[in-house]
């Protein structure tokens, strides 16, 4: 409830001096952003597409408009409003990742095995949390949202590190990723390149699910997936575009 009331308050927000609330892409943007770190959803900036490349100095970078600014992302990332939008007036395109692990952890599946699996999700009744879609066809993704196992006091319960891997690393897992301690996936609204986009197909408004809770699902969802698309290479973050 506490989560659920918290969006609700975001999405009132005053309207701004001489303008009315929501009138323009700034300020849903905003809202949507402010509504992610006020529930509870750890925010810190990342780059985004420039041209035919990345707003990052690094040439040729081989993740445009998918990763943090900053070494320091894990300390940085923050839930405070005021830290959120005093970067949107700093830098007011920049995209925005979440750290998973502290608040949260997401499962991450292709997204048609995604969309398959929440169809499937919500006949059984099962309750889904926050879901958001990362780009579109063979590169898209879906993000469910879960709460996080955090540690658990008996390590051998805990998914092999190769599973907690960061989004530079995913080609290696074109199935399920679990994204948990020191990982990162780009919170809604986010730009991608070639117009591509991180949009909610369910607000970060929803409670929390147990990840067990969907996990079956989504795995025997990505198990067909890999079946049906056998020999086709997919990537969570393409290193192309």
């Amino acid at each position: 409830m506490q989560r659920q009331s918290r969006f609700s308050t975001w999405l009132r927000r005053r309207p701004r001096s001489g303008t009315s609330a929501g009138t323009g892409p700034a300020d849903a943007r905003e809202d949507l952003l402010l509504a992610a770190a006020g529930a509870g959803f750890p925010l810190a900036q990342a780059a985004y597409p420039e041209g035919y490349g990345c707003s990052c100095d690094r040439i040729g970078c081989p993740t445009p408009g998918r990763h943090p600014v900053s070494f320091a992302w894990q300390t940085q990332a923050s839930t405070d409003p005021e830290q959120v939008a005093r970067w949107l007036q700093t830098e007011p395109e920049a995209n925005f990742i979440t750290a998973t692990g502290i608040d949260h952890d997401v499962l991450d599946v292709p997204a048609e095995a995604g969309l398959s699996a929440l169809a499937r999700l919500d006949s059984e009744g099962v309750d889904v949390g926050p879901v958001a879609v990362s780009g579109e066809g063979p590169q898209g993704r879906v993000l469910f949202f879960t709460a996080t196992r955090g540690t658990p006091d008996d390590e051998d319960e805990w998914w092999p590190c190769e599973l907690d891997c960061h989004p530079e690393t995913m080609d290696e897992h074109p199935g399920l990723r679990w994204h948990c301690r020191g990982s990162y996936v780009l919170v809604p609204p986010a730009r991608l390149p070639s117009n591509g986009s991180v949009t909610w197909l369910r607000g970060p408004e929803r409670p929390l699910p147990d990840p067990l809770t969907l996990l079956e699902t989504l795995t025997d969802a990505c198990a067909k997936y890999a079946d049906e698309d056998a020999g086709h290479e997919s990537a969570a973050w393409p290193l192309r575009h």
